[in-house]
C-alpha cells in the first residue's frame, strides 16, 4: 500500500561538480524533479511508502532515470512508458544541467525539457480512481508539472479533484519557473494556473509565491510574513495549512534559513532559525522542506513540529550534492534537537 503519491516530471540532472556547465568535460548524473523530490525524501529519509506518476520515453535514457528512481526506493509502477521513435521527435526525456554556484556566483539551471513524454500527458491517461482507491493518504503536485504544457494543467486539476473525492490530503507547491512560462503568457498565466490548482489543496507549500500580483513579485521581510500569509489565506479559503521557507542569500555557499506556516487553528508559526547555514548544493532544499513538513503532518505531530521537520530536512538536503535528500531521520531529529557537526563515531 502506498502512503504518498506525487505527480510530476523526473529529469536526468547533469552536475559538473565544482565546475561550470560551459567548460565541463564530465558530469555526474542524478535524478530529480520538484514533485518527485518530495516523495523520494519521504521514502528514503522518513520511511514512508511512496510512488510517482510520470511519463518517460522508453529508451536507454528513460531506463536510466527509472533505475535511479528505483535506487531511491520510490515505486515505479505508475510510470507511463511512451514508445521511443529513435530521435525524440514525438517524445523525449527531460534533461537538467545544474551548476551549484560558489560565493558571489549563484547557482544556474539550464533545462532541456520541451516535448518530453510527461508534458504530453492528457486528461484520461491516468486512472486516478485506481491510484487513490488503495489507501493512499497524501497526494502532491505543483506548478512545475502544471507549467510543462497546457494539457498538464488539466491533468493536475483532474488528479487533485480525484484525490479529494477519495478523501486523500492534497498538497500543492507553486514552485514558479519563469522558463516554463516564457512565450505562454508569462507570470500572469502562471498565477492564474497556480490559483486554480492551489484552491483544491489542503496544504500549500511555498505559499509566499502566491503573495503579490504575480509569482515571485513579493519580497517579504521577516516582519511581513504574517501579513503575506494572511493575504494568501484570503485567496485560498479551503486551505488548512500554508507553509513557506524563508531564505536570505548572502552568498551561494552561505544562506540564512528558516520557515513559517499558518493554519486557522494555530495562526502564524515560525520554524527553527538557522543563520549562516553552509550550503553545498541548494537545489531541492524546498522539496526537502515539503517532505519533512508532509511527514510531520501525516504523523500528527502538530504544525510546529512538522515545520521543524521540514526546516531541518531542507537544511540537510543542502549539505549534499544532487536534487534529492541523503539525510536520515535520525540526523533530522538530531538537528531539531540542537545537534552539531561534530564527528559521530
Amino acid at each position: 500500500m502506498i502512503d504518498v503519491v506525487a505527480l510530476g516530471e523526473v529529469m536526468l540532472r547533469f552536475d559538473p561538480g565544482e565546475g561550470r556547465i560551459r567548460t565541463a568535460r564530465s558530469f555526474q548524473v542524478w535524478e530529480g524533479g520538484g514533485e518527485y523530490n518530495v516523495v523520494r525524501g519521504l521514502r528514503r529519509c522518513f520511511g514512508l511508502r511512496t510512488a510517482v506518476v510520470t511519463a518517460l520515453a522508453d529508451n536507454a535514457v528513460g531506463r536510466l532515470v527509472e533505475d535511479l528512481v528505483l535506487q531511491g526506493g520510490v515505486d515505479t509502477s505508475l510510470i507511463r512508458w511512451v514508445p521511443d521513435d529513435g530521435i525524440g521527435r514525438t517524445a523525449r526525456n527531460g534533461l537538467n544541467f545544474v551548476e551549484r554556484g560558489y560565493g558571489i556566483r549563484g547557482a544556474i539551471g539550464v533545462s532541456d525539457r520541451a516535448h518530453t513524454a510527461v508534458s504530453q500527458l492528457r486528461k484520461g491517461d491516468v486512472d486516478w480512481d485506481a491510484v487513490f482507491s488503495g489507501g493512499v493518504r497524501w497526494f502532491h503536485t505543483g506548478g512545475i508539472f502544471a507549467g510543462l504544457s497546457d494539457t498538464t494543467v488539466d491533468v493536475a486539476d483532474e488528479a487533485m479533484a480525484a484525490a479529494r473525492s477519495h478523501g486523500v490530503t492534497v498538497s500543492y507547491d507553486p514552485n514558479h519557473r519563469p522558463s516554463l512560462w516564457a512565450g505562454r503568457g508569462g507570470a500572469e498565466a502562471a498565477r492564474e494556473v497556480d490559483l486554480r490548482l492551489a484552491r483544491q489543496a489542503d496544504v500549500v507549500v511555498g505559499a509566499l509565491g502566491l503573495a503579490g500580483t504575480y509569482p515571485g513579485q513579493a519580497r517579504v521581510g521577516a516582519d511581513e510574513v504574517a501579513d503575506a500569509l494572511a493575504e494568501v489565506a484570503g485567496l485560498l479559503p479551503e486551505a488548512k495549512v500554508l507553509a513557506t521557507t524563508l531564505r536570505e542569500v548572502p552568498s551561494a555557499g552561505v544562506n540564512d534559513w528558516s520557515s513559517a506556516a499558518w493554519s486557522a487553528e494555530t495562526g502564524l508559526v515560525i520554524g527553527p532559525r538557522m543563520p549562516g547555514l553552509h550550503v553545498l548544493d541548494r537545489i531541492g532544499s524546498g522539496d526537502g522542506f515539503a517532505a519533512g513538513l508532509t511527514y510531520g503532518l501525516l504523523s500528527d505531530t502538530g504544525l510546529e513540529r512538522a515545520l521543524a521537520y521540514g526546516t531541518a530536512h531542507g537544511a540537510l538536503t543542502m549539505t549534499t550534492p544532487g536534487d534529492v535528500s541523503m539525510a536520515s531521520l535520525a540526523e533530522v531529529e538530531a538537528l531539531i534537537a540542537g545537534g552539531s557537526a561534530h564527528v559521530s563515531r
